[in-house]
């Protein structure tokens, strides 16, 4: 089996330095489709230097991600082929909020390997801190097609409650087509989102949009709708990946207001409304 669990949970994490400025920001914010309209005074706040904020979604790239997610498959332990690789979900825990340039060290891990039977899950986790402490943590779940059943734990389910009743909010962003190519300049190069040969071998049709730029879509619009624009007070942001997304689409995303959180689901409008994020949650003071 390429994945040893034991292997992988008792290897030394991996520590680097990290850094980023406002260009990594903007870029960031305009590959999650920020900027439209252009000069918008709410949209500003992701694209103009002088009035900049940072989504906290901008935690699972900053660096380029490092150690990041790819780097993490190539961990003591861990020996997969990348066209069997999906990324299963995603975990983020603010510690405070993200300054807009900043040095830190990043530490990752794999935290944990589970087995779903038909595949492997790798949490791997990310924590980041700067000189004033802990910055955020990041975990994340990654699923290896074939690698499974071995005999080990599965691990907790990720399900959460349908909500009740319906959404309080329900607004809709359409992906550019060319969305993925400008989201991978924050780092992700995975060639799933670009090269429709290799995307063909993963068993797609065509390039599809990575899971983390429809993470950084939603969360947007989460704080842009029901949190006042103010990207501090998101304190937590989880989701389980169910389905892909395809350039040229569009999101239908829909909220239920909650104590202290927001209950989220996505779909794609083009395709009868099929599920591409659930189980989201996004916690909030």
């Amino acid at each position: 089996m390429p994945i040893d669990a034991a292997k992988a949970l008792a290897a030394e994490p991996r520590t680097g330095e990290i850094t980023w400025d406002r260009r990594d920001v903007q870029l960031y914010h305009l590959g999650i489709g920020a900027g439209v309209p252009a000069t918008d005074p709410d949209e500003l706040r992701y694209t103009l230097e002088s009035r900049l904020h940072v989504l906290p979604s901008f935690a699972t790239v900053a660096g380029s991600g490092s150690p990041g997610v790819i780097s993490g498959l190539s961990m003591p332990g861990v020996e997969v082929d990348l066209a069997r690789v999906l990324h299963g979900g995603q975990r983020l825990e603010i510690h405070r909020p993200i300054p807009v340039t900043g040095r830190a060290t990043a530490t990752g891990r794999i935290a944990a390997v589970y087995d779903k039977g038909k595949a492997a899950v790798l949490v791997m986790r990310t924590e980041v801190a700067d000189a004033d402490g802990p910055l955020w943590t990041n975990d994340a779940q990654i699923f290896v097609r074939g690698e499974g059943g071995w005999g080990g734990d599965r691990g907790p389910s990720a399900r959460l409650e349908p909500p009740a009743g319906a959404p309080d909010k329900v607004v809709e962003r359409t992906v550019r087509e060319d969305q993925a190519l400008l989201y991978r300049l924050s780092g992700d190069y995975n060639p799933l989102h670009a090269d429709p040969e290799f995307a063909k071998l993963a068993g797609f049709d065509r390039p599809i949009l990575h899971g983390l730029c429809t993470y950084g879509i939603t969360l947007k619009a989460v704080v842009d709708t029901l949190l006042d624009g103010d990207v501090s007070r998101v304190r937590g942001y989880a989701t389980r990946f169910a389905g892909v997304v395809f350039p040229g689409e569009t999101l239908r995303i829909r909220m239920w207001r909650g104590e202290g959180a927001v209950r989220v689901a996505v779909s794609a409008v083009q395709r009868d409304d099929a599920p591409v994020l659930a189980d989201t949650l996004v916690e909030h003071s």
